[in-house]
């Protein structure tokens, strides 16, 4: 983990719920995708943390939902304002247990890890389709930008409005070699109940302090009780009590 101050470079909206923000400065401390950030806003206590998208040496890109006070704030930061952030925080994904045709699925504003962890599964030589899941077609984002890093792209909508109709294990009806997700948590279970893999999960959970010390997003698992903010937020299958 380390504490960084970084300047918003681009803050703009994606849906009309779903915002895109890029950051610069050293983000040098993300070293694995499924890792997250966690901002400190003006007048707010608790930091917000945030997956990361995409992230590179000198920059991070997060993808972010307006679902409160402090993501309303944040949609309204213009460029250039400096924001004090912690990064590199989580666990993150272990790419070398994916085998060679893995699958990334993504909910909503789970979509975004599965990016930076499908650009590095195709960095080493993986092919890789993502499910990428969402209510309707007016919520959905980043579909081509999977496509372009060379992903096979399934769309799911609940409402049949773009791409299969259902859910993102409506989808899941093909061989692969591995499972990453993230989600609800009603979606991994669901996505956990109907994968023929071994997989890696990441959990959304409500975090105070972001880095353990608080306890308060601690969880079960069959390997005695994780933090999902540092011993998370990634749990294998195999350890994962529902």
């Amino acid at each position: 983990m380390k504490n960084v101050i970084l300047k918003i470079e681009e803050n703009k909206a994606l849906t009309d719920t779903v915002w895109q923000m890029t950051l610069s400065g050293d983000c040098s401390g993300i070293t694995k995708p499924g890792q997250f950030i966690n901002i400190k806003l003006d007048g707010f206590y608790l930091r917000r943390p945030i997956s990361v998208y995409d992230c590179g040496e000198d920059f991070v890109t997060i993808i972010y939902k307006v679902v409160g006070e402090g993501t309303e704030y944040m949609a309204t930061l213009a460029e250039g304002k400096e924001l004090d952030v912690l990064i590199g925080l989580g666990n993150g994904f272990d790419t070398s247990l994916s085998g060679d045709k893995p699958v990334v699925i993504g909910g909503g504003v789970g979509v975004p890890p599965m990016f930076k962890l499908a650009k590095e599964l195709i960095a080493e030589g993986k092919s890789v389709t993502a499910i990428l899941g969402f209510n309707t077609a007016g919520e959905i984002f980043a579909e081509n930008e999977f496509k372009k890093i060379g992903c096979e792209v399934i769309v799911t909508t609940v409402d049949g409005s773009y791409g299969t109709k259902g859910f993102v294990t409506n989808a899941m009806d093909f061989d692969y070699t591995y499972t990453f997700c993230c989600g609800p948590e009603p979606m991994l279970k669901a996505v956990y109940n109907t994968g023929k893999t071994s997989g890696q999960f990441s959990f959304e959970e409500r975090m105070g302090c972001g880095f353990g010390a608080c306890m308060g997003c601690t969880c079960k698992t069959k390997y005695g009780n994780k933090r999902i903010c540092k011993d998370g937020p990634v749990l294998v299958k195999e350890e994962i009590i529902w």
